[in-house]
């Protein structure tokens, strides 16, 4: 799984599991809209700053977004 996959769905299931809609956690992460949902589809990478604000907002640590599946730590 590419990088940006992982990012990516790492990404929507924190943001629905915090209850927070695109524009919200855009917002929040002072992001754009267009930008927050073409990184959550994969598409755009995204700088170590954006994923350090993405994971402020989502209280969660910055690996959290970027640990693939089945990775037990």
């Amino acid at each position: 799984m590419d990088l940006r996959d992982v990012l990516a769905a790492n990404l929507r299931r924190l943001r629905h599991a915090r209850g927070l809609s695109q524009d919200d956690l855009a917002y929040e992460a002072q992001v754009s809209r267009s930008y927050l949902s073409q990184i959550e589809k994969g598409k755009y990478y995204a700088s170590l700053r954006i994923i350090e604000q993405l994971a402020v907002v989502l209280q969660v640590e910055p690996w959290e977004l970027l640990k693939g599946p089945g990775n037990g730590h």
